[in-house]
């Protein structure tokens, strides 16, 4: 089983684009005690060097219903502002949605795809990767950008990249589709601020 969510900071400050990744790094983490893989699909970034305005993910395991109804809705997060220490304001929100994309087709055209071959960073010494294998897919008409660093072969990332091509290509079509409608898609720019299903506290 495979889902796909969204974390986005909706019209929030930079504080709560900040909270945007902390929260992904929580549901990460929850998702890998549970053995349930994750998959980063995109992260659009946010004001300011770690920060971001959303993210999107893909998790691929068992009850994954149940692991998700914890997290989608409303996180309130707690904490002093990291960028205005003398802000009074402590509480941040973010908000979760699932977006689905299994029905939306795309068309993908080889002629529309430009590959970019690039050396992907990492730790030192041995594990360094001597090796050009990171791809950076480009959709020229739309000029959305996937990339995959994970795997040390040039098919594998490839591979992965154009996969989450498509993802982000259906996930265009689908805020296209709905952007005047009534969806859980207004959820992005609407971020309700009440009733959160998780309170979180920064240190």
């Amino acid at each position: 089983m495979k889902k796909t969510i969204q974390i986005s900071a909706g019209r929030g400050p930079v504080e709560c684009c900040w909270v945007v990744m902390q929260v992904m790094q929580k549901i990460s983490k929850a998702a890998k005690s549970l053995k349930i893989k994750t998959d980063v699909v995109n992260i659009e970034e946010g004001p300011k060097s770690g920060t971001a305005n959303s993210a999107i993910l893909e998790f691929e395991g068992k009850e994954l219903d149940t692991f998700l109804k914890d997290w989608i809705g409303t996180i309130q997060w707690i904490q002093q502002s990291k960028f205005r220490p003398n802000h009074k304001r402590k509480n941040w929100f973010v908000g979760i949605q699932e977006i689905e994309i299994s029905d939306v087709k795309i068309d993908l055209k080889e002629k529309d795809l430009k590959y970019e071959i690039f050396r992907a960073g990492g730790p030192g010494g041995q594990h360094v990767n001597k090796v050009s294998t990171a791809i950076r897919l480009v959709h020229i008409p739309t000029g959305i950008i996937a990339t995959a660093t994970e795997s040390r072969s040039q098919l594998q990332n490839k591979k992965h990249a154009k996969e989450r091509l498509i993802q982000l290509l259906q996930i265009q079509k689908l805020e296209e589709e709905k952007r005047n409608a009534q969806s859980n898609w207004k959820h992005h720019t609407d971020l309700v601020r009440g009733n959160p299903v998780q309170v979180l506290r920064g240190k």
